[in-house]
């Protein structure tokens, strides 16, 4: 049976995000004496940080008020949401500590080592948690309004960002993909921007400083 409602735009996220983590996680455990001076300055780790907030804050105030409504007098699948949540929060939590790491003396190899290693291991669960657990719930019992709702919300905070986000969302994405996220979330007179201007611009981006390591020579 068909899914209700196009989720795109959401499981493009949700790809990309699992794309950067896999270079991060390169960028994090590299043999380097100490790989936070490759993450504070790279521009993937904030792309990567944003896109994250952009998506699970839409997600938070624009459609699991309206998934538990949808679910009332269903406890079990209410607990399975509640999860999520927590997911949530537990992964804002870990983004913190990482930034607070990259900055602070504080903070030794070791415990930075488990901070990313948590990261990754905790998103890519949650990710896999959501998409299994939570977005049939979606399908099944939203109205077409809440999900059009939580669709305009998820928009614009992504089209607040659009000339770095939208390059970085479809970096790698199928033709397909590319062309039902951009009907969605650009306006037609910006595609061309996106092509010429946007997408070089985000190409030439040397996000987590591996333009740097392949010259490097090893003994």
């Amino acid at each position: 049976m068909r899914d209700r409602f196009d989720m795109t735009v959401t499981y493009a996220m949700h790809n990309a995000l699992r794309r950067e983590l896999h270079h991060f996680a390169r960028a994090a455990a590299r043999a380097h004496p100490d790989p936070r001076s490759v993450l504070r300055t790279a521009a993937g780790w904030e792309l990567f940080r944003r896109a994250l907030h952009t998506h699970h804050s839409a997600e938070d105030n624009a459609l699991w008020p309206s998934l538990r409504q949808a679910l009332d007098g269903r406890p079990l699948d209410l607990t399975r949401l509640e999860a999520i949540e927590a997911e949530h929060a537990a992964l804002a939590a870990l983004v913190e500590a990482i930034d607070q790491a990259l900055v602070g003396p504080d903070v030794g190899l070791d415990l930075f080592a488990e901070l990313t290693g948590s990261l990754i291991t905790g998103l890519r669960g949650h990710l896999r948690h959501e998409e299994e657990a939570v977005f049939p719930l979606v399908q099944a019992v939203l109205s077409k309004e809440q999900w059009e709702h939580f669709g305009r919300v998820h928009t614009r905070r992504i089209a607040a960002d659009a000339v770095r986000t939208l390059p970085w969302l479809l970096d790698g994405a199928a033709e397909r993909t590319v062309a039902v996220v951009l009907a969605q979330l650009l306006p037609q007179s910006a595609h061309h921007a996106y092509v010429h201007r946007w997408q070089p611009a985000y190409a030439a981006l040397d996000r987590w400083g591996t333009q740097g390591a392949l010259t490097v020579t090893r003994p």
